[in-house]
């Protein structure tokens, strides 16, 4: 029941920032969440002081979808670590992971989207992959329906669809 309230309540949080634009409307039924994740760390270079990033392009990976969460850095980034508690502070570009199509970015909306950690506001795929990200760091995080937005109709977004977010993360209070 927590998962559904918690699908429900990121659905809402992701609508009110302009997250799609079908006008379908939702259904929260949902599957339970699955706990495991996938993590390389090793490939990612630090971030440059001082160079404003600029919206990244998402790629696709070849291959079926995982069936767990992935989070790869692409950049690391420098500061404290992003916890449950803290408010974040990011820009992140969504896509499908079988079309390819974007379905969110706040850089097309010009600004960053800031939320608390922990508190059900997102998808659970970024509650689980966001924590030990630092400011200036860079992150794909693929994320399988069970901790997206599941198998119910939401806005912009088909019943089952693994997602693909590239999520910089700003600032850590």
């Amino acid at each position: 029941m927590r998962a559904v309230l918690l699908t429900i309540a990121a659905c809402f949080a992701l609508a009110a920032t302009g997250c799609g634009s079908d006008s379908s409307t939702t259904d929260s039924s949902t599957t339970s969440a699955s706990t495991s994740t996938s993590t390389s760390k090793s490939q990612a270079p630090p971030a440059k002081p001082g160079v404003k990033k600029t919206k990244p392009v998402v790629k696709v990976p070849s291959g079926p979808p995982p069936e767990k969460l992935e989070i790869k850095d692409l950049e690391e980034g420098s500061g404290p670590a992003a916890k449950p508690g803290d408010e974040v502070t990011v820009q992140y570009v969504g896509v499908n992971y079988r079309t390819g199509k974007q379905f969110d970015a706040s850089w097309d909306r010009g600004e960053p989207f800031t939320f608390k950690l922990g508190e059900g506001l997102v998808v659970e795929g970024w509650e689980k992959g966001i924590p030990g990200m630092k400011p200036g760091g860079r992150r794909e995080l693929i994320i399988p329906p069970e901790l997206g937005y599941g198998y119910g109709r939401t806005e912009g977004i088909p019943p089952g669809s693994t997602l693909i977010f590239v999520v910089d993360l700003l600032a850590v209070k």
